[in-house]
């Protein structure tokens, strides 16, 4: 049973994908697309392909928990891909997981332009690993 972490974004979409045993976070990677559509269309893709059985999207709230504009995108984000799959679709709340993905990246030595593509998947593998934790009993939200 895999599941998959999504860090939906407008340009760029970090994508993680646990291993079988959906214990740890694994393979993390960037899709781009064009508009949310085709992003929805590649994830389902994605999905299938891997023998995904959950998806989880990262909620961005504003730290006093509420929803803003770029939440309100990730809730319509995940919505279309439940209408499009038959597994979960989870929202989680990811507050601060861009922070600590770049903080990651700057320990790692790794800067520049490239950079901001491995941001996203290491969000994505953040909001993963998180999910995964919870779900093991190992933390709460």
């Amino acid at each position: 049973m895999r599941i998959m972490g999504i860090d939906f974004g407008d340009k760029r979409t970090g994508v993680s994908i646990s291993d079988l045993n959906a214990v740890l976070a694994g393979e993390s990677f960037i899709i781009t697309e064009p508009d949310s559509a085709s992003t929805v269309d590649k994830i389902v893709e994605i999905a299938k392909d891997r023998e995904v059985s959950e998806i989880v999207v990262g909620l961005p709230k504003n730290m006093n928990g509420t929803i803003g504009v770029r939440g309100l995108k990730s809730v319509v984000f995940a919505e279309r891909l439940r209408e499009r799959t038959s597994v979960n679709v989870v929202l989680w709340d990811e507050r601060l997981t861009t922070v600590d993905a770049n903080r990651i990246l700057t320990e790692t030595g790794n800067l520049g332009k490239k950079r901001k593509e491995k941001t996203d998947a290491v969000a994505a593998s953040l909001i993963l690993q998180s999910y995964l934790d919870y779900k093991a009993g190992k933390n709460h939200p």
